[in-house]
């Protein structure tokens, strides 16, 4: 069975930095594309960062010079650096990845439970 967990948030003043972590753990055959969403308090979810298997990355405009995306392979973990932190950057973040289970041929959508970040002072 294949999941995803986040880790790192908290509370965190305005200027900060955290580095959440999005740990993929089963028996997993490949890792395609793992993105970053976040949802604030009665708005939309959020596209953050996107990184694919080949370490190509891609950022919303938002968090574009903010936020990093890294991977690392051999751990099976996508973290997000998380620097210049604003109140708005307040919400519950998500990742998600592309997986391809061992038993299976086709990548699947996986969602973590999330982790809330709070900004402020």
């Amino acid at each position: 069975q294949v999941q995803l967990v986040e880790s790192g948030g908290g509370l965190v003043q305005p200027g900060g930095s955290l580095r959440l972590s999005c740990a993929a753990s089963g028996s997993i055959a490949s890792i395609s594309q793992t993105a970053w969403y976040r949802q604030a308090e009665g708005k939309k979810r959020e596209l953050l960062a996107t990184i694919t298997s080949a370490g190509s990355t891609d950022y919303a405009d938002s968090v574009k010079g903010r936020f990093t995306i890294s991977r690392d392979n051999a751990k099976n973990t996508v973290y997000l650096q998380m620097n210049s932190l604003k109140a708005e950057d307040t919400a519950f973040y998500h990742c998600n990845s592309l997986i391809r289970a061992e038993d299976s041929t086709d990548y699947r959508n996986y969602w973590g439970r999330g982790t809330q970040v709070t900004v402020s002072s």
